[in-house]
């Protein structure tokens, strides 16, 4: 008698596995090429120094800034395709899902961008924002870093707890709104001389594009 055979479903994770081993790779030539500055970069939460030090608009283009950046994007696109799984809407190795995430947040961020450069030379307040600008990329690279190693937990182990994404976008929500704070504190002159389109950059590029964002994923995960 021929039992039934059940075909033995093979998660494939091998892609992950390759970008998590090419993004830990970025992080380690990036701190080698720059020692001082990631030195200053990992104490970003504790102290403003490295916003101090660079804070000139050349560091925008920098290969310490390219790199980190694509190394943000995976670990975003990582830790939302990871968060969906948790929560039962996702599998966390369907590599289509992670690519559409992806390539939807590089364009979602470099559309703000463009769209920030055209609304900022609008209201005449060009250099702030390319200043601001630097300061937000800074810190969202800095809990882009921050949360990798968390993604590589989260994927290669299973039955993890669903307060964990709670606690790590509320620690990344913290780290936020310092960088607003430091901001704030750093060109407070420029700002109180342009209150009125301040405010308007923040309720129309800082608020809302994320408010759409977290509407979108919330139910389009529904």
């Amino acid at each position: 008698m021929i039992e039934h055979l059940h075909p033995r479903i093979i998660e494939n994770k091998d892609w992950a596995t390759a970008l998590f081993v090419l993004t830990f790779a970025v992080v380690a030539m990036t701190k080698s090429a720059y020692e001082t500055r990631f030195s200053e970069f990992s104490k970003l939460i504790f102290s403003d120094k490295y916003a101090k030090i660079y804070r000139d608009n050349s560091h925008m283009k920098s290969s310490f800034t390219v790199g980190l950046f694509f190394v943000q994007v995976i670990s975003f696109a990582f830790f939302i395709l990871l968060t969906m799984n948790i929560y039962n809407k996702a599998s966390k190795t369907d590599y289509i899902l992670f690519i559409q995430i992806a390539t939807f947040l590089l364009y979602f961020i470099l559309a703000k961008y463009l769209i920030e450069k055209i609304v900022a030379a609008a209201f005449n307040i060009d250099d702030f924002m390319e200043l601001f600008n630097l300061q937000k990329v800074t810190y969202r690279t800095y809990i882009g870093v921050f949360i990798l190693p968390i993604n590589a937990i989260l994927f290669y182990y299973d039955n993890i707890p669903a307060i964990v994404p709670l606690v790590t976008i509320g620690i990344s929500l913290c780290i936020s709104l310092y960088s607003y704070f430091i901001s704030i504190k750093t060109y407070q002159n420029v700002i109180i001389g342009k209150l009125f389109y301040f405010i308007l950059y923040l309720c129309a590029l800082e608020i809302a594009p994320y408010y759409f964002l977290y509407y979108w994923i919330t139910k389009g995960s529904a």
